[in-house]
């Protein structure tokens, strides 16, 4: 069985990113994919829920694990702390599953390298004049919070060029099939069938 691959998904607030991810995880017949549940200490926000949109946590909880290294990567994004286990994340690869990490320009530069196979990807709005519609018809912030985000938008979207993959989400079913193109690419790459098929390949090659 081949080793799972990591996918780090990082955009942009109200570019969609956790609605692109939420529909991928829906999908009922890839049973090999699911999402790392990040700790933070941002405050919880109406309908989330503890363990499934985030482990929620005091700073001083998040800064002891911090120096017992248990994150992968951890970041600071508006003020708040958020950070991916490493032992959850390392354990999902090796039972063959494929981890989604949905984490910032950071956080997708501290995994880069890290864990192999990684794949990254930026997902990008189709005008800043959407990304502001959309941060604010979700009615999640207060009109300082979404100028704030505005702001640092074009700084986030700066590092698009790190990433492998780019996805503009203009369109969000086009999008959705954008992303499930990607991972069905990489599964199908040559390392990924070797790992998957070793006995057939051996078989094919083997003298009449």
């Amino acid at each position: 069985m081949a080793r799972g691959t990591l996918y780090t998904i990082s955009a942009p607030s109200g570019a969609g990113k956790t609605s692109l991810v939420h529909a991928l995880l829906k999908d009922k017949q890839d049973s090999l994919l699911c999402v790392s549940v990040s700790h933070t200490t941002r405050a919880r926000r109406l309908g989330e829920v503890d363990g499934v949109n985030y482990h929620f946590v005091s700073k001083d909880v998040f800064t002891a694990m911090q120096e017992q290294n248990e994150f992968l990567e951890s970041a600071e994004v508006f003020g708040n702390l958020y950070g991916t286990s490493q032992d959850w994340v390392q354990n999902q690869l090796n039972q063959g599953l494929d981890v989604i990490l949905e984490i910032d320009w950071q956080g997708a530069e501290q995994v880069r390298g890290r864990i192999s196979p990684n794949k990254s990807i930026f997902i990008l709005p189709p005008s800043l004049q959407c990304l502001s519609e959309r941060l604010t018809n979700r009615a999640q912030d207060d009109i300082d919070t979404i100028n704030r985000r505005m702001r640092e938008a074009k700084d986030e979207i700066s590092h698009y060029d790190a990433a492998d993959y780019l996805v503009i989400n203009d369109n969000f079913d086009a999008a959705l099939q954008d992303l499930r193109s990607i991972i069905r690419a990489s599964r199908l790459e040559r390392q990924q069938q070797y790992q998957n098929n070793t006995a057939l390949l051996q078989a094919l090659l083997e003298n009449p």
